[in-house]
């Protein structure tokens, strides 16, 4: 997918920061990018590319960018790509998602999924066999579903697999897959039997021309819809989760890296909000930006596309 550029205008002068990954973080970065830009009145140029989490991490791990956005902690074969290229990094928890299970607005009937519902749709054994939504739960209609998730090269992808079938990649295929979430966002608002899965950030703007399904995960709380307090509360589960940058170590030694990282760090908290993601609690920014002035690489997670982490629980991990 092209990446898009926040500005066209070049001059000798100017340095360029490269971030390229998460469709799902995209937006962050792209908001901070713009304030950055603006504030240095044009002399930094940043260029934010979505390619998906794994696609940003192969370009990460070819240093071809300065950062890797990310909406899933990087994996173990990420991992030792960077190590074999000889790319430390430093891993910065951003704000929280909560991942959006959707549908058209003129469903009446799913206004409410168990993750078990969720797994019986979206496992592999599904593929060709659940076709209809009288097959998910009694007393639903007997009209066929139209799919829509996010592409295999996408850390959403991976996420919303092992949260709801309990194996990142672990998926039925046939359904209208995208890296992109706005073509999602229009699958999902164009067929009247639509169900998809895409960010909250990529949801909230097009509320009235889709609904969020509440998703109960089993454990006796019944059903949650997405939303910021939602998240903060820990009741979203199991897809609220952490979205991430990652920073070249190499990288972080340019002047206009460190200033930009700063930035981000100082100004996501509203810039995040805007975009309609949760911000992390304050110390979480102020342990990162510690960890990212002393060059502390490496991740907190264990190579694995960890799922229900709260943001409490973020915190603690980021405080050891």
């Amino acid at each position: 997918m092209a990446g898009f550029l926040l500005t066209t205008q070049t001059t000798h002068a100017q340095t360029v920061v490269k971030l390229d990954g998460s469709s799902t973080v995209f937006p962050v970065s792209e908001a901070v990018a713009e304030e950055f830009q603006a504030s240095t009145q044009g002399k930094i140029r940043v260029q934010v590319g979505s390619s998906g989490s794994g696609g940003g991490f192969k370009k990460f791990a070819r240093g071809e960018t300065d950062i890797a956005n990310a909406s899933r902690p990087i994996l173990t074969e990420e991992i030792a790509a960077c190590k074999a290229a000889g790319i430390e990094f430093i891993e910065i928890p951003v704000c929280f998602d909560a991942l959006t299970v959707a549908v058209h607005p003129s469903n009446n009937w799913a206004t409410n999924m168990t993750v078990a519902e969720l797994k019986k749709l979206w496992e592999p054994a599904a593929q060709g066999v659940v076709m209809k939504w009288s097959q998910i739960r009694d007393g639903w209609p007997d009209q066929p579903i139209k799919l829509f998730g996010a592409g295999t090269d996408s850390g959403t992808f991976d996420y919303f697999t092992e949260a709801v079938v309990g194996k990142a990649k672990s998926s039925r295929s046939d359904f209208t897959a995208s890296e992109d979430d706005n073509t999602l966002v229009q699958g999902i608002e164009g067929d009247k039997n639509s169900l998809g899965y895409i960010p909250y950030a990529y949801f909230e703007p097009h509320a009235a021309k889709m609904k969020a399904v509440g998703i109960d995960d089993g454990k006796g709380g019944g059903p949650v819809l997405p939303s910021k307090e939602s998240v903060i509360a820990g009741k979203y589960n199991p897809l609220a989760r952490p979205l991430f940058i990652y920073v070249s170590a190499k990288s972080a030694e340019k002047p206009e890296v460190q200033q930009f990282v700063k930035f981000y760090l100082e100004n996501v908290r509203e810039l995040a909000s805007e975009v309609k993601y949760t911000p992390l609690p304050d110390a979480a920014y102020v342990e990162a930006l510690k960890r990212f002035e002393s060059r502390k690489t490496g991740t907190i997670f264990g190579g694995i596309p960890e799922v229900g982490l709260t943001a409490e629980e973020l915190l603690k991990r980021e405080l050891k």
